[in-house]
């Protein structure tokens, strides 16, 4: 008897762990949907140092009026808020996590390359509305550029400025994440689950928010302050260069020629072992797409925020 009632646990526990592996997927989807808030900062860090004087008090002084309490109101954690606010009723009422989930990225299909499909075919905001309360099923791409021209205009509201500050913060940095710009039909690579030695495993999306970041460093104000001391002149001005639709077009480009198109063959399981060389050669990729967005975002904020 007590022979087969271990063996009835064993089975139940072998059924347990299959289950937990067939939803584990599942669930790190539901939750990788950006940079790790590491990368965030390091963006956030390079922006703030080529921001130009007027920019930066204008920038300070509309953060600090902020009545958020999701994160503090300093330049670099505010790039951080975007992600807090989603989540802030992600398991109540789900008002804020359903209307802003779906623009933190802009997920074009490898095989159609069609970014208008991405953007859900860019919706008009009606007249008088504000950004922040536009259409639900839109694109990181469209979203920055409204929150720009909101950021802009004289005639923007005080509480809608603050709110288009931080979400530009954000989705500057998202959308130069390769996996905020691409798909494969597998969820931005939430789908698709990796391995590497010394990584551990999970996602590929999960590996390129964080565990590519982490390999440059743990604290993100050193990691921005390498990046910076990298780059040269001649990058910095062809960064500053180009449209929003440009640069996710340029990490969809990154997204399907250096991660996709270099995955090897799946193992047996259906997961990828990434061997040494693809992971050094994406921490360099990440390391890129992190001095661009800085120096973008960057960019972006001079313009808006010229005017003293």
């Amino acid at each position: 008897m007590l022979a087969a009632t271990s063996t009835s646990t064993a089975r139940f526990a072998h059924l347990l762990l299959r289950v937990a592996l067939c939803i584990a997927p599942v669930l790190h989807a539901e939750r990788a949907l950006a940079w790790g808030d590491e990368g965030h900062e390091i963006v956030a860090t390079i922006a703030e140092h080529f921001l130009d004087p007027v920019a930066r008090h204008k920038a300070f002084a509309i953060l600090a009026a902020d009545p958020s309490t999701l994160t503090a109101h300093d330049f670099v954690a505010e790039a951080t808020w975007a992600d807090r606010y989603r989540d802030s009723d992600r398991n109540g009422t789900k008002v804020h996590y359903l209307q802003t989930r779906q623009w933190h990225f802009v997920d074009i299909e490898i095989t159609l390359a069609d970014l208008d499909a991405a953007c859900f075919q860019h919706p008009a905001i009606p007249t008088g509305t504000a950004v922040s309360a536009g259409p639900a099923a839109d694109c990181a791409v469209d979203k920055i550029d409204q929150f720009t021209a909101e950021l802009t205009a004289p005639g923007t509201s005080a509480a809608e400025r603050v709110l288009a500050l931080k979400f530009i913060l954000h989705f500057v940095g998202d959308i130069h994440q390769p996996l905020h710009a691409s798909d494969d039909h597998d969820a931005g690579g939430n789908a698709k689950q990796v391995s590497a030695a010394g990584l551990g495993s999970g996602s590929l999306h999960a590996f390129w928010d964080t565990q590519f970041v982490k390999s440059l460093g743990t604290d993100p104000a050193t990691v921005a302050t390498m990046l910076i001391a990298k780059m040269t002149p001649a990058q910095i001005a062809q960064w500053s260069g180009g449209k929003t639709t440009d640069w996710a077009t340029e990490s969809f480009g990154v997204s399907k020629a250096q991660i996709y198109a270099k995955l090897p063959k799946p193992q047996s399981n259906g997961s990828y072992l990434l061997p040494p060389t693809l992971v050094a050669s994406s921490e360099q990729i990440v390391a890129q797409q992190l001095s661009k967005a800085g120096v973008r975002l960057a960019t972006i904020l001079n313009r808006a925020l010229a005017t003293p």
